[in-house]
C-alpha cells in the first residue's frame, strides 16, 4: 500500500483536508491523536515523561497537557527530547495501523513530517499551506489559546517556503470549494499512480 504524508504548520486546515480524503474512503492515521493516546496509556512513556519534565507533567496519571506544552515549546531540547520519547512509539503503531487497512493509498498526518524525517517513509507528501495571518485567527477562534502561544508554537515548524520543495504535492487551504477541488485533483492523480504501479 502506498504511504502518503500529510503536514502542514498550525492553523493551515490539516485536519480538513484530512477529512475530506475520508471522505473519499481514504484511511487516515492522525499522529497527533495517537500521541496523546499513547501519552495517556502507556506507562513506560509516562516516566520516561516524568523523567524529562517532572512530576508536574502528570495529574493522577493523567497527562498535564498544558504544563507539558508551556515547557516544551519555550526549550527546544525539551521538546526534542518529548519527541524523541513519543515519536517512535507513534510509528510502530502508525505500522501496525497500516497493514489492517485496505485502500489504493492511506495518509499519515503529521505536523512535524519533514521536521522529524517522517517523510521518508512516504511514497508521496502533501503539505498545506495558508497566510500566516489567516492560520493564525484560525487557531485563535479553535483553541481559545494567546497569540504568544501560537507563535511558540509556530517557531518550533518549518516555514512553508522550506516545506515547499521537499512536497509532492501543494494544497492552499483558503477558500473551502478551491480547497475541495484541490484535494479530489491530488486524489486523482495518486489513484492514478496507484494504478500505474501494480
Amino acid at each position: 500500500m502506498k504511504i502518503v504524508g500529510l503536514t502542514g504548520g498550525i492553523g493551515s486546515g490539516k485536519s480538513t483536508i484530512a477529512t475530506l480524503f475520508q471522505a473519499m474512503g481514504i484511511p487516515v492515521f492522525i499522529a497527533d491523536t495517537e500521541a496523546k493516546k499513547i501519552l495517556a496509556s502507556s506507562s513506560v512513556v509516562r516516566e520516561k515523561v516524568i523523567s524529562l519534565l517532572g512530576v508536574r507533567a502528570f495529574s493522577n496519571d493523567v497527562p498535564n497537557r498544558d504544563y507539558i506544552a508551556q515547557l516544551v515549546f519555550n526549550d527546544p531540547d525539551l521538546l526534542a527530547g518529548l519527541n524523541a520519547i513519543i515519536h517512535p512509539q507513534v510509528h510502530i503503531s502508525f505500522l501496525q495501523w497500516v497493514q489492517k487497512q485496505e485502500a489504493p493509498y492511506c495518509i499519515k498526518e503529521a505536523a512535524i513530517l519533514f521536521e522529524n524525517g517522517g517523510f521518508a517513509i512516504c511514497d508521496a507528501t502533501i503539505l498545506v499551506t495558508a497566510p500566516t495571518k489567516l492560520k493564525i485567527e484560525r487557531v485563535l477562534a479553535r483553541d481559545k489559546t494567546s497569540l504568544k502561544s501560537i507563535h511558540q508554537r509556530m517557531e518550533n515548524q518549518w516555514e512553508d517556503q522550506k516545506k515547499i520543495p521537499m512536497a509532492s504535492y501543494v494544497i492552499e487551504n483558503i477558500d473551502i470549494i478551491n480547497t475541495k477541488n484541490q484535494v479530489q485533483k491530488v486524489h486523482k492523480t495518486l489513484l492514478s499512480t496507484c494504478i500505474s504501479s501494480l
